[in-house]
């Protein structure tokens, strides 16, 4: 890597037991989670090192690589926490017997101080593009315009990311997906990363984890200066997870490299799991920046979709396996009833495979049915919004939205404002700091007071608790 495309790494922490600090880790996600689910999803799960504050962790699979990310991330990260100073962030990576050109391109760059390694001459021209192209986050080679499937639900995702791609001189405002976890989002924005190294362009693919972890070791080792300039300089940033953007300094730099690069008439794409208007712990200038361009919601895998999405995955599958036979019947079920999302599809044809290496008996629905059981479930409710939950609440109680902002501390106004406060802690994923920002800027404490409040009446008062689920009713509708 040339001086130019490399960032220095902040000197390793001081070695840490991580046998011990795992099994203590697990015992407390044994407890919380029991026993069962435990053992199905972290029992092959190792804490590989800690370094500088990052957790690595590995996993035999994809699949339950893909699983634990989406469902149970924030658990592994407060287990680790708890027995662990320090912790910045948790990465979980497949296990492999060879590490992959990309791994060995990373391991070159971390000790450039050491003997080179002997590598084969069409291995180290794919790193020395990767190398030059890229600053931040790992890309996966399978994740490309060619291996993306298509359907009404992202059409017009694809077709702006290509358009982006194949006209890498022409100026365009920031493209900013945003859909719920596993429609996507990712494998378009790395398409999107492929496609800009390709082109020979200078890319920076970031997560915000590893944007506020490559800042903060940037301080650390006082290279913060370089970190700006490199990020300032590449063609084409695109930044995965923006909701997890966190801290007033990082999201001040952020701003600033994001002013920089679109004023400059570099490509910006940024990816998130709301649009940016309801980015609540994001830096305001920030969300206004990025809602001034070109907005784009990836929808929920239509039935259709996720048929073709099926079948692609059994085709790969099929590759390594090329005896499994699985019927049109049981691809038609598993359409219709794994629903949630692209990794839970995956998951199926995981389970699948398993079961025709194991069970060695022709799939059936039922079989299938049996093996995909805990993936299949019930439609989820409509996304609900704080501003239409205050507006419901405010028109049911007549009182003005504003009243509910406000700081009067009437009677006619403090038990609609508290139950406001409740619905939006039950019936949306947003954190007691989000909310009491919501509403008029109130502490994380006052929301929390607001929500064992109204617990607690409901618990004893039948019909606040009737009217409340008449609210709710109303608000899933």
């Amino acid at each position: 890597m040339s001086a130019k495309g490399s960032l220095r790494l902040a000197p390793k922490t001081p070695p840490v037991a991580v046998e011990d600090v795992w099994r203590r880790a697990a015992e407390r996600l044994r407890v919380g989670l029991g026993e069962d689910v435990f053992n199905s999803w972290f029992g092959g799960l190792r804490l590989e090192e800690f370094v500088s504050g990052r957790a690595r962790f590995s996993v035999s699979t994809r699949f339950l690589k893909s699983w634990i990310e989406a469902h149970y991330q924030e658990k592994l990260f407060s287990a680790l926490a708890a027995e662990l100073e320090g912790v910045l962030a948790v990465e979980i990576q497949v296990r492999s017997s060879q590490p992959s050109p990309l791994r060995l391109a990373e391991a070159q760059t971390v000790t450039a101080h050491d003997a080179p390694q002997p590598v084969p001459a069409s291995t180290k021209r794919w790193q020395d593009d990767e190398a030059r192209a890229q600053l931040g986050s790992p890309l996966d080679r399978r994740l490309t315009f060619s291996t993306f499937i298509v359907g009404r639900a992202n059409e017009l995702a694809l077709s702006l990311a290509r358009k982006l791609s194949d006209e890498p001189g022409a100026p365009s405002p920031p493209l900013f997906f945003h859909s719920a976890v596993g429609l996507g989002k990712t494998h378009l924005l790395q398409a999107i990363a492929h496609a800009g190294i390709a082109r020979r362009q200078s890319v920076a693919y970031l997560t915000a984890e590893t944007f506020m972890y490559g800042f903060v070791n940037a301080l650390r080792s006082q290279a913060a200066i370089a970190f700006k300039e490199r990020l300032r300089s590449i063609d084409l940033l695109i930044f995965d997870d923006a909701q997890f953007l966190q801290g007033r300094v990082i999201q001040a730099e952020f701003g600033h490299a994001l002013n920089a690069l679109i004023d400059g008439g570099r490509k910006v794409v940024i990816a998130a799991d709301r649009p940016p208007s309801e980015l609540d712990a994001v830096d305001e200038r920030v969300r206004s920046r990025l809602a001034g361009g070109v907005c784009v919601e990836m929808r929920a895998l239509d039935e259709a979709l996720r048929l073709k999405i099926l079948e692609a995955r059994l085709d790969a599958a099929k590759l390594a396996y090329p005896s499994l036979q699985v019927p049109r019947e049981v691809l038609l079920f598993l359409a219709g009833a794994v629903v949630s999302n692209g990794r839970d599809l995956e998951g199926a044809i995981n389970r699948l495979v398993a079961h025709a290496q194991l069970a060695g008996q022709p799939m059936t629905v039922a079989a299938a049915e049996a093996a995909v059981r805990d993936l299949i479930r019930p439609h989820e409710p409509k996304r609900v919004k704080i501003e239409e939950i205050q507006k419901r609440v405010a028109t049911h109680f007549n009182v003005s939205r504003a009243d509910l902002l406000s700081s009067r501390r009437t009677a006619a106004v403090v038990m609609p404002r508290q139950i406001a406060m409740y619905l939006a802690k039950s019936l949306t994923l947003r954190s007691l700091p989000e909310i009491g920002r919501r509403f008029g800027g109130r502490d994380h404490t006052t929301v929390l007071h607001a929500v064992r409040k109204i617990d607690n009446l409901c618990n004893n008062d039948s019909a606040l608790r009737e009217e409340i689920d008449v609210l709710k009713r109303m608000l899933q509708e």
